[in-house]
């Protein structure tokens, strides 16, 4: 059985407190393991979380302020010092390759692994593979700042009162699959399709067309709250979200799970963002996110 889930590894936003790190998620889908956003603690965070070196396939920044990338020096370390196998595909904003540089080379060590550096300049498809597409779309804020969306392709669900019915068992069903024609049978007879997931990653940003475009019809999306909504002059102020934002392009969007995150220190009750996320119209399944938190990506529709 595959295994997709959002794994928390912090939900702080510029400012940790005693309970929230630094910024950090990993997306676990099937064989990948995709690490957004790496703040400051992100290596201990794995640590407690269980998330090895060797599970990175690829790290996605959205832009070069401390809270989201501070802790790429250690985990580029890291994983070359656990001598990860496979290549890293790191992808960031292209305007910010001097900070990347100076994270990457932060101190002294010893290169083991390949890490392929794919910069950012436009929104766009970034790559292909054989479970999904990865697409980053430009967000509002102070420094350039990209999100990110995943999308699994579409395929067709078997349906077995109808492969029974035409005869198809076994080895036949594969090769039915892959020749769309067997023995007159077509494959849409006995099968009905079956839409890809799509997951995406938005943090800092204001509201602007990119925030749509990547939660457009997401199964799950991550999404930053730094602030309630009585302080919206200052989200605006300073290029984030309010929880009835977050929310309201989630139910806009046809959202089914939203995960808020990115909390500012100045909120001490996490319920409230719950509370104006429900206000604002979002009535799917929810989440206020917590470090440590293990989410799992919901089943197909």
């Amino acid at each position: 059985m595959s295994q997709r889930e959002l794994i928390v590894l912090g939900t702080a936003s510029q400012v940790p407190t005693r309970h929230r790190n630094h910024n950090g998620y990993v997306l676990r889908w099937d064989g990948e393991g995709i690490l957004f956003d790496p703040g400051e603690g992100t290596q201990r965070q794995m640590v407690h979380a269980g998330v090895a070196a060797h599970d990175l396939t690829r790290i996605c920044v959205t832009h070069f302020h401390g809270d989201h990338s501070l802790g790429l020096a250690g985990v580029i370390q890291r994983v070359n010092l656990d001598r990860v196998p496979h290549p890293i595909t790191a992808y960031y904003p292209a305007s910010g390759q001097r900070f990347f540089e100076r994270l990457r080379y932060a101190t002294a060590y010893r290169e083991t692994v390949r890490l392929r550096e794919q910069p950012i300049a436009e929104s766009g498809e970034l790559t292909t593979t054989q479970g999904f597409t990865l697409y980053a779309r430009r967000l509002d804020h102070p420094v350039e700042s990209f999100g990110y969306r995943l999308v699994e392709p579409d395929s067709r669900r078997m349906l077995p009162e109808r492969l029974a019915a035409c005869g198809i068992q076994g080895p036949d069903i594969g090769r039915l699959q892959r020749e769309g024609e067997l023995r007159g049978v077509l494959l849409e007879d006995v099968s009905e399709p079956r839409r890809g997931q799509r997951f995406a990653f938005v943090m800092d940003t204001r509201l602007c067309n990119g925030v749509f475009a990547l939660a457009e019809d997401c199964d799950l999306l991550v999404i930053e709250s730094t602030f309630l909504d009585e302080d919206e002059p200052l989200a605006s102020e300073h290029g984030h979200l309010t929880a009835g934002q977050a929310a309201r392009v989630a139910a806009y969007c046809g959202v089914r799970h939203l995960v808020l995150t990115h909390f500012s220190q100045r909120y001490p009750d996490p319920a409230e963002f719950a509370r104006q996320a429900r206000e604002a119209g979002f009535t799917g399944e929810l989440t206020i996110a917590r470090d440590l938190d293990r989410i799992p990506v919901p089943r197909r529709a």
